[in-house]
């Protein structure tokens, strides 16, 4: 397993990394064993991934618990532990109490990479809580800079990054503190490309890819569009008439995604190579990219992943993705908040 750096941070992570949203079980993704997360947890590391993400929102911190679980055994110099913040709980004391309250979960001494989940602004806080007086009176970025930097002087984190962040928003930080910007990036969501990826390379900053299989449409189980759970079908991607789950209110993109994905799977079935493993092997071709998530449910899942970077992708094959997925990107644009309308994204 490869590892590759954040500049800024001068700390390396697996080219692959376990993400553990579904750790803790819970409404979107439904039950999770601990045994089955714990497996997968020692798996990782006796495969050389040594990144694991996970978030307080996840699961209502219960990713964070399963995941402090399943790191029992295992020295902690031997993982690189990420988890996220609620810009909802990004006042200067709050933030504090909520690392602290991680920590606890996740039996550990310090938090190795502290990421701010979402920019701080009052739509973004909406998708985090519906009190008034937060949402009237929303924290600032500047306060949450405030308690990194002393959580960090205290080691309680040992560096500090952003998830969900446009170069917009990137340009209003001291960049050189930001170890890395966690980023949707896949076959089918590409809007990063445009100017924030080149953006984290040129200023040092690690990015963190993650919906590597678009939440399994990449991983080719889906047959038809009807197929897809409705959860999984509320991106831009897809009609907002069609799936009442959808919130963004736009006529989606699915003639050109529908094209996209027949084109995947007919590279799939010339070069031999599944699915999932095209998807994976095509985001690590992309040097900007530190590290990309993917989220094993089970050791065999996780083995399979793993196999996908053992060899790189032919240059050829990379070059017809990039030509057959760009429809998908120029219709979606500039924009990486993938739930949201464009006039209302969160990101920028």
């Amino acid at each position: 397993m490869k590892k590759r750096e954040c500049k800024n941070a001068g700390i390396e992570l697996s080219s692959l990394g376990t993400g553990c949203w579904a750790f803790g079980g819970g409404e979107y993704w439904g039950d999770q064993n601990q045994k089955d997360a714990s497996d997968v947890v020692h798996a990782s590391v006796d495969l050389s991934i040594n990144y694991f993400d996970t978030a307080e929102a996840y699961n209502e911190g219960r990713s964070e618990s399963s995941l402090g679980e399943a790191m029992k055994g295992i020295p902690r110099d031997r993982m690189v532990i990420g988890t996220k913040v609620s810009p909802s709980n990004c006042y200067r004391d709050t933030l504090i109490e909520h690392c602290e309250a991680s920590l606890k979960r996740l039996q550990t001494d310090y938090i190795d990479i502290y990421m701010v989940h979402w920019p701080v602004h009052p739509h973004s806080i909406r998708h985090f809580t519906k009190e008034s007086r937060i949402i009237e009176n929303t924290p600032t970025m500047d306060e949450a800079l405030e308690s990194l930097r002393l959580l960090k002087q205290q080691g309680k984190i040992r560096h500090f990054g952003v998830s969900n962040f446009s170069t917009n928003r990137l340009n209003k930080l001291s960049q050189e503190e930001i170890a890395v910007n966690e980023l949707p990036y896949n076959l089918l969501c590409r809007a990063v490309e445009y100017d924030t990826l080149p953006h984290c390379a040129e200023n040092g900053i690690g990015v963190i890819g993650y919906m590597a299989l678009l939440q399994g449409i990449l991983a080719d189980i889906y047959p038809t569009f009807a197929d897809i759970p409705v959860w999984q079908r509320r991106t831009r991607h897809f009609n907002s008439k069609n799936t009442k789950e959808c919130r963004h209110g736009e006529e989606g993109a699915e003639e050109v995604t529908g094209a996209a994905l027949n084109e995947i799977r007919r590279i799939s079935r010339e070069s031999g190579l599944p699915m999932a493993d095209l998807a994976i092997k095509w985001i690590l071709e992309n040097p900007a990219i530190t590290c990309t998530l993917v989220g094993s449910r089970n050791v065999g899942e996780l083995e399979s992943n793993v196999k996908s970077v053992s060899k790189p992708l032919s240059r050829d094959i990379k070059d017809e993705l990039d030509r057959v997925t760009l429809p998908v990107m120029k219709k979606l644009g500039n924009h990486f908040d993938y739930y949201e309308s464009a006039e209302n994204d969160r990101t920028l």
